[in-house]
């Protein structure tokens, strides 16, 4: 019986990869080229060196940054340290008239002082007791205030790392999301971020990695854009320094 099951399941496979090599001879045949039956060789792996040299001054970076950043519907604004950085957020919360902030749980944000700043804003601190449903929290919440682990200039994107007190929550689910970007996290390539975590190895890998370029766009088959479906539909970048 298992000699049988064996046999039937060898010309199964018999039959798939006949299948596969007619695919693949039609295709060839309809680009009117040989067929690749070997990977082809790669004298180059990884980026050039012109792009690895690629590198910007402070005020280029920034420049870049906001430029690409705003470009696709998201807001830029230059502080000094944080004080400016609570100031802004509580003359941002008065001119949209937020009830509800939600930020995440680490030492910068709760120097911001934001709850002297707004007594009459509720503010929760995410995964900052262990009963609460914080997705859901962070749902309801008007802004959301997160600090950006590292940003890059060519894209305008923004790099923010999960942990238990940084939820990707924070940044996905308010309606409006505040990211503060020191200066000195602002790097020219991507690649520049993405180095870190091959040197850092798998095994050191945050929960995760996610990179945020302007407020959620959507679009559909007839190109009709929406913005804020899948996040924030507003989203400010405050670079600090």
């Amino acid at each position: 019986m298992v000699t049988e099951h064996q046999q039937w399941l060898a010309q199964l496979e018999k039959k798939s990869m006949e299948k596969q090599e007619q695919f693949m001879n039609d295709i060839a045949s309809k680009l009117r080229r040989p067929r690749q039956r070997h990977a082809p060789t790669q004298p180059f792996r990884g980026a050039p060196d012109f792009w690895t040299e690629l590198e910007w001054d402070e005020e280029k970076r920034i420049q870049a940054f906001t430029d690409n950043f705003v470009s696709v519907g998201a807001h830029i604004a230059r502080v000094q340290n944080m004080e400016e950085v609570s100031q802004f957020i509580a003359n941002k919360s008065h001119e949209l008239s937020a009830r509800y902030i939600i930020r995440q749980n680490e030492q910068a944000l709760q120097d911001l002082g934001l709850e002297e700043q707004l007594p009459d804003v509720q503010i929760s601190v995410w995964n900052s007791q262990a009963d609460e449903n914080w997705r859901a929290r962070a749902a309801e919440a008007d802004i959301g205030v997160v600090m950006a682990d590292y940003a890059t200039a060519y894209t305008g994107s923004v790099t923010v790392l999960s942990s238990p007190e940084k939820g990707r929550s924070v940044s996905l689910l308010p309606t409006v999301l505040i990211i503060i970007i020191p200066v000195d996290r602002l790097y020219t390539r991507l690649g520049e971020t993405l180095d870190r975590f091959d040197e850092a190895g798998r095994e050191n890998l945050p929960a995760g990695i996610h990179f945020i370029s302007g407020p959620s766009r959507s679009s559909d088959i007839e190109n009709d854009l929406t913005i804020g479906v899948h996040g924030p539909g507003i989203v400010y970048g405050l670079i600090m320094g």
